[in-house]
């Protein structure tokens, strides 16, 4: 059967470290810091177009501890660290420059079909600038190519004469596809683009 099996861990001797990804209002979080700079003299502007994580720079833990978090885990976090959101160009870097970046994927998929896949330089930078704007950051670019792509590899295998798939940025919009080149047939007609 099975057996239950326990195991001494010494906590005096590790390190450890948590993570989370907080997407709570600001104002909710370091109200105090934005205080401490109207009392210092230091300009303060209402409406602050700073992201969330250069404002976390700023967080101290008395204000997680305003914020709900108890003191024995707060102190248990003797360093504090944020990140700050990815930008268009962090986010083409992340689509295309891994060994497993997603447009790499997808060209894989579609050279499965004996087919080419392009992205024009505008198409990747809309594909960043959806995810901004979905506020999803690097998770959501999977599913931001599956809507530009999705129905293009349904219907692939069923189409003669394809020879290149691009995207380009009007793919990326809600109504339009990606772009089909034809190879040119035996009876000498041009390739056409659909």
């Amino acid at each position: 059967g099975n057996q239950l099996c326990t195991q001494a861990f010494n906590v005096d001797m590790s390190l450890g470290q948590c993570a989370g990804d907080i997407t709570y209002d600001t104002r909710l979080v370091v109200p105090d810091q934005f205080q401490r700079k109207a009392l210092a003299g230091a300009a303060v502007k209402e409406n602050d177009d700073r992201g969330v994580g250069e404002i976390f720079k700023e967080l101290e833990p008395e204000d997680l501890l305003k914020f709900g978090l108890i003191p024995e885990f707060v102190g248990r976090l003797p360093v504090i660290a944020t990140l700050t959101d990815l930008d268009e160009d962090a986010l083409i870097i992340i689509l295309t420059q891994p060994k497993n970046a997603l447009v790499k994927q997808y060209q894989k998929l579609f050279e499965i079909e004996g087919v080419d896949l392009t992205f024009t330089d505008d198409a990747l930078r809309a594909i960043a600038k959806k995810a901004i704007d979905r506020k999803t950051g690097a998770r959501g670019l999977r599913s931001i190519m599956e809507d530009i792509l999705l129905d293009t590899m349904f219907d692939l295998p069923g189409m003669e004469n394809v020879t290149e798939v691009v995207v380009n940025e009007e793919a990326v919009g809600p109504d339009a596809k990606p772009l089909m080149i034809f190879e040119e047939d035996a009876k000498g007609e041009k390739a056409s683009a659909s």
